[in-house]
């Protein structure tokens, strides 16, 4: 089992990452084509951790939970976790990409509609020639028969791809991969709207708004009838925990400090006294 350092925001268990480092042990499971599934995290995902029993057990049991949204990376950072960065499904799906482009291996696309998949393909095709793309799936938004499962979890192991993107949205995606773990022979990571924002088929926010944490913002606005209860119930949850989170952490420490004083002169009294 690979060594994993994890930092809990409010109930969610994050990954304490590089980009570097999500990449190469996407990398590396997926030379190795172990049936692996990445959780991406965002707000919206830390809240419904503690409120779905379910998902949050998904969550907690997947192989690398990465820290989508600047709100969640920014707890991180504040709970001692220096530099961490948000590491968010779109941009993680295309670094990969380019990455498996340059060594040679292929992924596959599951989730989206027909037109998305058809013209993403398209644009990877132009963006980036020399990914092997070994298939797609458009699967019906019912729920599978066991057949029609069985037919596709065939199709994918047998096109060879050590990565497949999952783009069902949260939490059917997380479901759906935690349900697939040990019979898909290739890393899964759910995405979301990634392929859409790929495809140009849904405007993503543009840079300076992503990077200040404001790109709930520019979805809410994009699509306030379907999102609007979502983001002003979840904001707030995550605001109220985070606050009692981050107080929790800074009033334990102070009270550390208190009591033991600087840790390196602390362990220094102990030896003097034992040499007594």
């Amino acid at each position: 089992m690979e060594y994993r350092k994890i930092a809990r925001v409010l109930n969610a268990p994050i990954d304490v990452i590089t980009w570097d480092g999500a990449l190469y042990q996407l990398g590396f499971w997926a030379a190795q084509h172990e049936s692996r599934y990445v959780c991406i995290c965002n707000v919206h995902s830390v809240v419904t951790t503690s409120q779905n029993v379910e998902f949050g057990r998904v969550v907690r049991a997947a192989d690398m939970v990465t820290a989508d949204g600047a709100p969640v990376a920014w707890v991180m950072r504040k709970l001692g976790n220096a530099g961490q960065q948000r590491i968010n499904g779109p941009d993680l799906m295309w670094k990969y990409c380019m990455q498996a482009q340059t060594l040679g291996e292929s992924i596959f696309l599951y989730g989206g509609s027909e037109n998305t998949l058809s013209i993403l393909k398209e644009k990877f095709q132009i963006a980036l020639p020399g990914l092997k793309i070994a298939g797609s799936i458009s699967p019906p938004y019912r729920v599978l028969t066991p057949e029609e499962d069985e037919a596709y979890v065939a199709q994918i192991n047998a096109s060879g791809a050590g990565v497949l993107w999952v783009s069902l949205g949260c939490p059917k995606q997380e479901l759906w991969m935690a349900a697939h773990r040990g019979r898909i022979n290739a890393v899964m990571v759910g995405v979301g709207a990634a392929f859409d924002y790929h495809a140009g088929t849904l405007p993503r926010a543009p840079g300076w708004m992503q990077e200040s944490g404001l790109e709930w913002l520019h979805r809410l606005v994009s699509e306030p009838r379907r999102l609007w209860k979502r983001y002003l119930v979840t904001n707030t949850i995550f605001i109220w925990g985070a606050i009692r989170q981050l107080f929790m952490h800074n009033w334990k420490e102070r009270r550390g400090l208190e009591q033991g004083g600087n840790p390196g002169e602390r362990r220094k009294g102990i030896a003097a006294r034992d040499k007594k």
